[in-house]
């Protein structure tokens, strides 16, 4: 099934009780690594439903690793994930297959790999750098090679970059130059590439920038960063457009601030998202999840806002993320 990195979809997550062995944490990042952990089907994977029928979804439980790589917890969960990845038929099912080639799967499985130690070149049996470079148009822009069309997006360029970076040979400059040539007059950026007007993007904005500070285009990076803190709330959270502030925006957003050094407009996004932490006066199960918005907390929603609520409260940025920490699923600590 050909789906998008943005794709909108309810997760389907399963609450378990948290094992004996878990320690207890005041950390609201370690917490809601914890409560995430424990909603992986079987211990290793996210599903998403749609229309009541469950499939795996790869870009989800890499969501999830990327967390538990920032706020340093949920190591064996980090360990089993990643080998359910490097299962060749969930890898190809995620990658392509019968000709089929998305660049936004490969850049970011890549980066899952090099986060967790895996050899990139030798994942699942694929080489993951070689097949992401092979995607790269002489325009400098990851395109997929897809009969269903080229979905590729700000996101898929900035976790190419991010990914290929790490690589010995570095990220191409003519990706580079395409990314920062997607930059909007006001400083922002664009999710999608070629559309008039140029609209800029809080999700796109906050990955584009932290791929643009890591191949060396700082300045352009500090102007998004800019842009960014020019449309934060009051109460600190981002959102889409003119809709409410959310917790996948603002957890998006404050993680660039922070890895970007916006120390103050950082501060406000966590603590956002803080507010939106579900606490001790909840179900024990839903403790230390983040919810969506200020409506609540929905199971429907949680996993995914937890996910990328985790980046906002941890702050570390992408280019900087490295599995390992404490191993077990910390739970929230209550009266």
């Amino acid at each position: 099934m050909r789906r998008r990195l943005l794709t909108v979809a309810l997760l389907c997550v399963v609450s378990l009780s948290a094992p004996s062995t878990a320690s207890a944490t005041h950390n609201p990042a370690d917490a809601a690594a914890g409560w995430l952990a424990r909603q992986l089907v079987d211990g290793d994977h996210v599903e998403v439903d749609f229309g009541g029928v469950k499939y795996p979804d790869q870009g989800a439980t890499i969501d999830a690793v990327f967390a538990f790589a920032a706020a340093r917890a949920s190591d064996d969960h980090t360990d089993r994930a990643i080998a359910w990845l490097a299962r060749p038929e969930i890898a190809a099912g995620y990658l392509g297959t019968d000709g089929e080639s998305y660049a936004g799967a490969h850049a970011k499985l890549l980066l899952a790999a090099q986060v967790t130690g895996k050899n990139p070149a030798a994942f699942a049996g694929v080489d993951l750098p070689a097949g992401l470079r092979g995607l790269l148009t002489p325009s400098g822009r990851f395109s997929d090679r897809s009969a269903f069309g080229d979905f590729s997006n700000a996101f898929t360029q900035s976790l190419a970059l991010l990914a290929l970076d790490r690589t010995s040979a570095g990220a191409p400059a003519a990706a580079v130059d395409f990314l920062v040539g997607t930059q909007c007059p006001d400083g922002g950026f664009p999710l999608s590439f070629g559309v008039t007007p140029c609209v800029s993007d809080v999700d796109s904005t906050a990955l584009v920038t932290q791929a643009l500070r890591a191949t060396g285009k700082n300045l352009d990076a500090q102007e998004g960063l800019t842009w960014l803190t020019g449309v934060q709330a009051a109460n600190g959270g981002f959102g889409v457009g003119t809709a409410a502030p959310n917790a996948n925006s603002t957890g998006l957003a404050g993680q660039a601030l922070r890895s970007g050094g916006r120390l103050l407009a950082a501060a406000k996004a966590k603590s956002f998202l803080r507010g939106l932490q579900v606490g001790c006066t909840a179900p024990a199960g839903n403790r230390g999840a983040i919810a969506y918005d200020a409506s609540g907390f929905d199971p429907s929603t949680a996993g995914r806002a937890t996910a990328q609520g985790v980046l906002g409260l941890a702050g570390v940025g992408l280019a900087n993320l490295h599995a390992g920490g404490r191993h077990d699923a910390p739970v929230l600590t209550c009266p």
